[in-house]
């Protein structure tokens, strides 16, 4: 922040360089297939104030993040925290309220999350983080963690029938 004061730039100005960003090949066309077979929420450790320009072009799903708080100048002034550790529990959450979570993450940030959910998948992580989380299948296009998001999906409704015909 202190490079942002030096450099007098606003949150607008941060805002207009990241609307000229378009999201990563695919991954449009990966969310308008989960959509149909999930509901899906995007919980990410950005900001609100720099993931707004990005909702229009991935056709507004649901998204929790951080906040950013900014002056009268529109000048960044400090962030606020959602809650701490907040993809963990925002997984064990949606499992206390009886969804089968899948979890999608990349790096150190997401494992906690990962484990918190029925099924945790890395997408396109580092060497590093792939040898220290051995338990998670890697992904690294949008067709191979459709596959992995389509196997959990077909036991989970496996699972819910199961229950279905025991609770008769």
């Amino acid at each position: 922040m202190q490079i942002l004061e030096r450099e007098r730039l606003t949150l607008a100005d941060i805002q207009s360089v990241i609307a000229t960003m378009e999201p990563l090949p695919g991954a449009v066309n990966f969310l308008d297939w989960l959509r149909q077979e999930a509901q899906v929420v995007i919980i990410t450790d950005s900001f609100y104030e720099f993931v707004t320009p990005f909702l229009p072009k991935l056709r507004y799903p649901t998204l929790f993040a951080h906040r950013l708080t900014v002056d009268e100048r529109g000048m960044l002034a400090g962030y606020r925290l959602r809650t701490d550790d907040g993809k963990r529990k925002a997984a064990a959450a949606f499992k206390q309220l009886g969804f089968f979570t899948v979890g999608v993450g990349d790096s150190y940030n997401d494992t906690r999350m990962l484990g918190a959910a029925d099924q945790g998948i890395l997408f396109r992580p580092p060497d590093n983080v792939i040898r220290e989380f051995p338990q998670f299948p890697v992904t690294r296009t949008y067709a191979e963690l459709q596959a992995e998001i389509e196997t959990f999906l077909n036991t989970a409704a496996a699972h819910r029938e199961q229950t279905r015909l025991q609770n008769e």
